[in-house]
């Protein structure tokens, strides 16, 4: 599975995280908070996280952190098709190609039936033949495994092209509450998605390969979405930068006897790339730290943002790259990425 191109694609407003401190800090359901809570938004927002501002679905800031339920869902169904829609065009702009064969998307912060395929394909106009696959609930990993669902087809089918969109509307899933990990998310995740274009009978350019999963049910509530009172409510567990740095370290195939390969993570929070760094020492993780302090972490399709980076680093990229993301389930998920 060759790829053809990957394309990226934010809202067009962006916040530095002391604006969200400053929309936050008067807010009514902030003041409702207690004052330990309160001290934990200022400290992060204002502190040195990794992050720099965060895109989102939005034109004002105003009542973006302290939304109803329903409104939580009417912008997940407008913004997460239009975001996606966006990345899949540019990307099949990129690849100069005007459909593909079949369109694989994933997310986790909203749920529509049919799925986002269904409307994103309608908005770039794809044949009604198209092959229409959405993957749900693997959170902020979900890229790679949806990446090798479009690989088994592309087996299957190797003439045909297809597309992998991952988009995620971080903000139509902020909940606020007194729990820690709680105020956390709503400090470190942005929405983005991003797409890429897969060829299965070219036989030059960078190829996808060496697809790996691990997963840690003993671990699953330490990170994964619970409903609070008709809305999702992401619960995060001080642990998450350790198990995530673990499982990273024991899917990497240098730890197995492999050639060594540069790593493009999931940016998943300055405390997870730093764990990581930890356990496998010498490895920058630039990319990821780029997009996280460009962007936050957006979930899934962070791990594509920092792909593209990597790809376009002006003739200065490896030849082997070695994409990894992480996040509900516990799972983690690995591919390789070579020319």
């Amino acid at each position: 599975m060759t790829l053809a191109s990957i394309a990226t694609a934010l809202p067009e407003r962006s916040w530095t995280q002391r604006e969200c401190w400053e929309s936050l800090r008067d807010a009514r359901f902030v003041r409702g908070l207690k004052p330990r809570s309160r001290d934990i938004l200022e400290r992060v927002l204002l502190g040195d996280g990794g992050i720099e501002k965060r895109h989102f679905a939005a034109d004002s800031l105003g009542d973006i952190f302290d939304r109803s339920a329903q409104d939580l869902n009417e912008t997940f169904e407008r913004e997460a098709v239009q975001l996606g829609a966006r990345a899949l065009s540019a990307a099949m702009v990129k690849a100069d190609i005007g459909a593909v064969d079949a369109l694989f998307v994933c997310t986790c912060t909203g749920y529509l039936c049919p799925g986002l395929s269904s409307h994103i394909a309608e908005s770039v106009s794809l044949s009604p033949s198209a092959y229409l696959m959405d993957v749900t609930g693997a959170g902020c990993g979900a890229a790679i495994p949806t990446l090798r669902a479009a690989n088994n087809y592309l087996v299957a089918h190797p003439g045909h092209r297809a597309a992998v969109v991952a988009v995620e509307i971080c903000s139509a899933a902020f909940y606020v509450d007194d729990d820690p990990g709680v105020l956390i998310s709503l400090c470190l995740f942005g929405d983005g998605a991003a797409a890429v274009v897969l060829d299965g009978n070219a036989d030059v350019g960078w190829r996808f390969g060496d697809f790996r999963s691990l997963h840690i049910p003993a671990e699953r509530e330490k990170i994964r979405f619970v409903n609070r009172g008709g809305k999702l409510c992401n619960q995060l567990h001080r642990a998450v930068p350790d198990v995530a740095a673990q499982a990273v370290a024991s899917l990497y195939p240098g730890a197995n006897g492999h050639a060594a390969r540069t790593i493009i993570s999931h940016a998943g929070g300055r405390d997870v790339l730093a764990a990581i760094r930890a356990q496998l020492p010498g490895h920058a993780l630039a990319e990821a730290d780029e997009v996280l302090r460009e962007c936050g972490n957006m979930s899934s399709p962070s791990v594509l943002f920092a792909a593209e980076r990597a790809l376009a680093a002006n003739g200065n990229t490896p030849d082997h790259l070695w994409l990894v993301s992480f996040g509900a389930g516990f799972s983690c998920h690995a591919c390789s990425l070579e020319r």
